[in-house]
């Protein structure tokens, strides 16, 4: 396990990082061991471009590949597959996966380490796999930002608390995403009635609620 690690980019990723490795007894210093890129995933190239050649190096972006870290070679990339704020701290990480994407035998075991040191469950993940795998990342944590908003937007029409939601919405992932309601016992007609509601007093939403009965149907 690395001794010393330089965290470049102290947002909600990095700071969170940071806060954890120092709690693990892993000195924060520039010259360390490893340098490990919190930057957004803009700036990955360049930032790596800047540090001269030596010591191993990874980024924690999802999407961007490794070639992003040119002209080093001693590198790989840990993805912590969770949402952070900084509104908390290190134990974000704790539970969470991380993908670890590597080019040798001996960078997959670097990234397999500082995730375990991270309080993360690592898995192997193909440089070639990252823009499917960080497209299901973002469906699985964006878009229920997206679906919970549209829900408040309807509970709001129908003077509804909308902080009745999170329970429902907290319940369903501890059931296992098992999937309930109209659909599930094909009452077609109870969605269709969703459908014109929607449209009287959301129109906005009716697209999105047409194409999820429709994927949810499949």
């Amino acid at each position: 396990m690395f001794r010393s690690v330089n965290v470049i980019g102290r947002g909600r990723v990095g700071s969170a990082v940071a806060e954890r490795l120092e709690e693990r007894g892993v000195e924060l210093r520039e010259d360390a061991e490893l340098v490990l890129l919190c930057v957004p995933d803009a700036a990955i190239a360049d930032t790596a471009r800047d540090l001269v050649p030596g010591q191993w190096i990874a980024h924690v972006s999802g999407a961007t590949p490794l070639r992003a870290l040119d002209p080093h070679t001693r590198r790989f990339g840990l993805h912590p597959l969770q949402t952070f704020t900084r509104s908390r701290g290190a134990e974000q990480l704790d539970g969470a996966w991380a993908a670890v994407t590597a080019e040798s035998d001996e960078a997959r075991e670097h990234g397999r380490e500082l995730a375990r040191t991270l309080g993360l469950h690592p898995f192997d993940l193909a440089d070639a796999a990252r823009p499917v795998y960080h497209a299901g990342a973002a469906i699985a944590s964006n878009y229920l930002v997206t679906l919970h908003r549209a829900a408040t937007r309807l509970f709001e029409a129908a003077c509804a608390p909308p902080q009745a939601l999170v329970p429902l919405m907290t319940r369903t992932i501890e059931n296992g995403f098992e999937l309930t309601g109209p659909i599930a016992r094909g009452d077609w007609d109870t969605v269709g009635a969703h459908v014109r509601a929607i449209h009287a007093e959301a129109p906005e939403l009716e697209p999105m609620y047409v194409a999820l009965a429709e994927a949810t149907k499949a």
